[in-house]
């Protein structure tokens, strides 16, 4: 079917999806609709170019049609939540703008100092513990706020996470299935709450299993590529040296690799590992990275329609949604040898 040049419009939308106008534009406005109806929306939307008028909408109300997400780094995990969300909203007709401030405390400062200038309709953050008053300010002004990958505990927001715990807890549990009990932990910076919670998780596996919690098996890579590899340094430098291993991120995996392979050492059959993150080249490598998957797909969703629904209610209370990693078992863990240390 040809299209005219004309800029197609909500009653196209309406037409082409087979639902009433109202129902287009309580969709576009933010407004929960039935699966059915949303998805035949969007695919009306993308088959027929529909931008919305965004500069026109905002006239018409006190949106902007603008939101922030505002991330450590744009890293595998954060990157596809960022493409997922910009292509939602998108076909909402809505912005996402983007902030990445690398850790640095000053550059978090300076972008909330330039999003309270800004006139966002919600804001998706991976909380930074040392914006906890900054990120209460902005909620207490009227930005609607959800948290995704850390939460800063007791604000007003809503929150979209995975269970880091009990992630953590199966990683583990599957080490100790093949007779590991000398399992080392390279975690994050201990500030984040998934740092924390999967530091946690580490814990419960081994305590459940009566194995003592030791602090010579754990260790702070700062979620880096160089703080996995001096981790291992440290590690592997003991007595007792672990026999495998569970490392937080995919970047500090990453530093844990490149000293393994440096010393001449050979995953699984020295070490066994396990990575919290999972990223293309895992699969690929040999031996493929046995990892805990974290639910992109779900997490982007979750995130657009939590906030579809704050637009539409503002009055809701604080809501939570914790969703679950899948444990991907590959070929980087092994039983451990009769014959290894214990």
């Amino acid at each position: 079917m040809v299209r005219s040049a004309r800029q197609p419009t909500i009653v196209d939308v309406a037409r082409d999806a087979g639902v009433a106008i109202s129902t287009v534009s309580r969709y576009l406005n933010g407004v929960p609709t039935r699966r059915a109806n949303r998805e035949r929306i969007e695919i009306a939307i993308e088959q027929l170019g529909f931008r919305r008028n965004a500069m026109a909408a905002a006239m018409k109300s006190d949106r902007s049609h603008m939101i922030g997400i505002m991330a450590p780094v744009l890293d595998e995990f954060h990157s596809a939540v960022l493409e997922r969300l910009a292509t939602r909203l998108r076909q909402t007709g809505r912005v996402l703008v983007t902030y990445c401030h690398g850790g640095d405390t000053k550059v978090m400062h300076e972008i909330v100092d330039f999003i309270s200038t800004q006139r966002l309709d919600g804001l998706f953050i991976a909380g930074e513990a040392p914006l906890r008053d900054r990120t209460d300010d902005l909620i207490r002004r009227g930005t609607p706020v959800i948290f995704y990958n850390n939460e800063l505990r007791g604000l007003w927001a809503d929150r979209v996470l995975v269970d880091n715990r009990n992630a953590s807890r199966r990683a583990v549990n599957h080490l100790l299935d093949l007779d590991h009990t000398r399992i080392a932990i390279i975690h994050g910076s201990l500030d984040a709450s998934s740092a924390v919670d999967r530091l946690a998780g580490y814990r419960d596996a081994l305590e459940a299993a009566g194995v003592p919690v030791t602090s010579d098996y754990e260790r702070d890579g700062r979620w880096l590529p160089d703080g996995g590899y001096h981790a291992m340094e440290q590690l592997m430098s003991q007595s007792r040296p672990p026999t495998a291993l569970f490392v937080t991120n995919y970047r500090m995996t990453i530093g844990a690799l490149a000293w393994i392979k440096e010393r001449g050492l050979s995953v699984p059959d020295d070490l066994s590992l396990i990575c919290f993150d999972d990223i293309e080249a895992f699969p690929l490598m040999r031996p493929a990275i046995t990892v805990l998957s974290q639910p992109v797909e779900a997490i982007t969703n979750s995130l657009a329609e939590m906030l579809f629904s704050r637009l539409g209610d503002p009055s809701l209370p604080p809501r939570a949604m914790t969703l679950e990693c899948s444990l991907i078992l590959r070929d980087s863990t092994q039983k451990l040898s009769p014959d290894a240390e214990r």
